[in-house]
């Protein structure tokens, strides 16, 4: 249904559409705000992928934090 949406014709034809739509003086305050926009929308999903990996992550942490626990409160009950 995409197939070939994007061919450099088809960017081109958009390109002209957006010049004659918003004038040569607004082109460059467009390319800032959606280079602004794909800038964030990077470090969103970056952020998201560093959230996931930590969620995966502490799993791990948390049992080996529990099993320290459990360790040092069988050393504690052995001294007693």
């Amino acid at each position: 249904m995409f197939r070939g949406l994007l061919e450099p014709t088809h960017l081109l034809l958009i390109l002209v559409v957006v010049l004659l739509i918003f004038g040569p003086s607004k082109l460059p305050e467009i390319g800032r705000a959606f280079g602004r926009t794909l800038k964030e929308f990077r470090n969103a999903s970056a952020g998201t992928f560093d959230e996931t990996e930590e969620k995966i992550s502490s799993p791990k942490a948390e049992a080996q934090a529990i099993a320290q626990a459990c360790e040092a409160s069988k050393t504690a009950e052995t001294k007693h």
